[in-house]
């Protein structure tokens, strides 16, 4: 399955804006009575905006002209009262909106988190690290930024526009549709640019997510840069995603703003419709129709108070634009799927043995077939090495025991059924990994050990001490100076690259699993460790399996069989000493 993100296909990248506004309603259904209760206090904040105008041009004509300071002040009073009502909604839509981003916020990182936390290595293996912290980090709060700030001004305005329209519609039609013409031209560039601004705004974000990703790769990696002295190799790939990301930044700049300049020249155009058409009906109409100086200063600030939200939505539309692109980022993970399903439990199989490879093929891109066709089983209580050129399939064997991948055909079975019908607990906790490059937790000794153990969770350090020693790992953990409290950091030197593969040695030896898979768990310590791992690994229950990744010749002379892994096939390679032959000339058997 094709987990790359950025070749989805373009059904998953180009979904419309009102489809990806349906998702996102959808995963913050929860909101909607906060979001109810909100966008009454709106409509209730512009309606008293609203109001206002009438109320002036009412004063001007009945109070002003006729010199009743009375009714000016009395108006006056009415006006103070109704804007400072309108302050109080203005207060209360804030404070309600910004709970809903923030808590829509977390809901989205939780999700995005919960989402990969499913899905398969496959998966991280075709994405970069950087480009998915993006869009936990970065994509996120571009749609909480516009949840909290933009999105109750996004609906004010269109609310007060709506009112303001329709107040200039009813004073005078003639006029009010003369005033609201231009903003058909405005309405129509916004449907014919919108797509235009959401793939520069879609752009913009890759280009930032390739940009985490370099400088997570690079800063990940800095030792090698350092020890061969490529720091212009490290500069020349931060500049070409540096460069990409200050293009693509202006693009979007420019699309975003592109709206501004457009909708303050047309409002000015509409207001300069409204005072020129405006007089002229001061001047041609009597009696009780007659148009007055009051109804055209209602006029003008019902013209502004629609055509100024629209110059406001011109920035908020690009805001919204990008969330909607932040959106289809974050909808692409959490549209994934696992494709290491669970199927329903079967009947085991007799006689089937406890782990069997039937007519395995596997490939990782599709394109190139790694393992074709391999056959065999592991016993209970054996040991059984893997041994092989480097890039002969010894991992990806031991990956499909484990079941980090499933096979492209054929079937894995482990104690005589299916290996797809076990959930990741049951599996996790009959088959134990010691990983090539072992991962810590920042944390300590006594935490790494523990992961995802919950056997000894309660565990006091004393307690944990003893059965470490029951488990003949005392003498590993006594190489750690402040024991089971020693301080690990995951990306930091307070530990050498041996000790953390001590760390994962005792964490996988504790889980008493099945099977113990171990990829050149012995790699990277010395002689004096190596043969301490080896007695300990002597010392495991007789119904473990231990599977054995190794290039060190002596770390399989004890196994009761060894399997040749080159070319896509598995074989049974026979005594030691016909492994070693193999294994020395590095071609294929028949």
């Amino acid at each position: 399955m094709n987990y790359d993100l950025n070749q989805l296909s373009k059904t998953q990248q180009k979904t419309s804006t009102l489809t990806g506004l349906k998702k996102l309603l959808q995963l913050i259904a929860h909101e909607k009575p906060t979001l109810i209760i909100a966008f009454f206090i709106i409509i209730t904040n512009s309606a008293l905006n609203l109001l206002g105008p009438l109320i002036i041009g009412h004063t001007i004509d009945n109070y002003v002209q006729h010199k009743d300071f009375h009714g000016l002040l009395r108006n006056a009073a009415i006006l103070l009262a109704m804007y400072t009502a309108a302050l109080f909604t203005s207060y209360k839509q804030t404070t309600l909106m910004g709970g809903v981003g923030q808590r829509m916020l977390f809901t989205l990182r939780n999700a995005i988190f919960n989402k990969l936390q499913q899905l398969p290595v496959a998966f991280f293996n075709q994405n970069k690290a950087g480009d998915l912290i993006s869009r936990v980090n970065n994509d996120t709060d571009k749609l909480n930024q516009f949840f909290s700030q933009s999105l109750m001004q996004f609906i004010g305005n269109i609310s007060t526009m709506i009112g303001a329209g329709i107040f200039l519609l009813v004073i005078n039609f003639e006029l009010g549709a003369a005033a609201l013409s231009p903003s058909l031209v405005i309405l129509f560039l916004t449907l014919v640019l919108s797509p235009w601004i959401k793939r520069k705004n879609a752009a913009n974000l890759k280009s930032t997510g390739g940009l985490s990703a370099e400088i997570q790769e690079s800063l990940g990696n800095f030792k090698v840069i350092i020890a061969f002295n490529r720091r212009d190799y490290f500069r020349k790939r931060f500049q070409e995603a540096n460069n990409d990301n200050y293009k693509t930044a202006i693009g979007s700049g420019l699309a975003n703003n592109v709206f501004v300049p457009v909708y303050g020249l047309l409002a000015s155009f509409a207001q300069l419709i409204v005072l020129c058409f405006g007089i002229h009906l001061i001047r041609v109409t009597t009696g009780t129709n007659a148009f007055t100086i009051g109804a055209l200063m209602a006029y003008l600030i019902y013209v502004t108070n629609f055509y100024n939200p629209l110059r406001q939505l011109a920035a908020l539309w690009a805001n919204f634009q990008t969330a909607m692109a932040g959106w289809d980022r974050i909808s692409q993970i959490l549209s994934l799927e696992s494709n290491l399903a669970v199927l329903p439990a079967g009947t085991a199989e007799n006689n089937a043995g406890l782990l069997e490879f039937r007519h395995v093929h596997f490939s990782y891109d599709e394109k190139r077939e790694i393992l074709h066709d391999i056959c065999f089983k592991l016993e209970q209580g054996k040991t059984y090495a893997l041994v092989g050129p480097t890039g002969g399939g010894k991992t990806t064997t031991a990956s499909l025991i484990a079941r980090l991948y499933d096979p492209t055909k054929g079937m894995v079975l482990l104690g005589g059924k299916d290996i797809r019908t076990f959930t990741a607990e049951e599996r996790t906790r009959k088959i134990g990994f010691i990983l090539q490059e072992p991962f810590l937790f920042t944390g300590t000794v006594r935490d790494n050990i523990l992961y995802g153990n919950e056997l000894y969770k309660d565990h006091t350090n004393e307690q944990m001490e003893q059965v470490i020693r029951d488990a003949n790992l005392g003498t590993l953990l006594a190489i750690f100076e402040e024991g089971l409290e020693t301080k690990v950091l995951s990306g930091g030197d307070s530990i050498s690259l041996g000790q953390k593969q001590l760390i994962a040695f005792m964490r996988a030896v504790l889980r008493n699993p099945e099977i113990l898979i171990l990829d050149e768990a012995t790699a990277n310590i010395d002689t004096i460790t190596e043969r301490l791992l080896s007695d300990i690994l002597d010392k495991l229950p007789e119904t473990t399996t231990r599977v054995i990744i190794a290039h060190r010749l002596n770390t399989i002379e004890n196994a009761d069989e060894i399997f040749f892994v080159n070319s896509g096939e598995v074989i049974r390679a026979g005594s030691f000493n016909d492994a070693m032959d193999l294994l020395l000339q590095g071609k294929r058997v028949s």
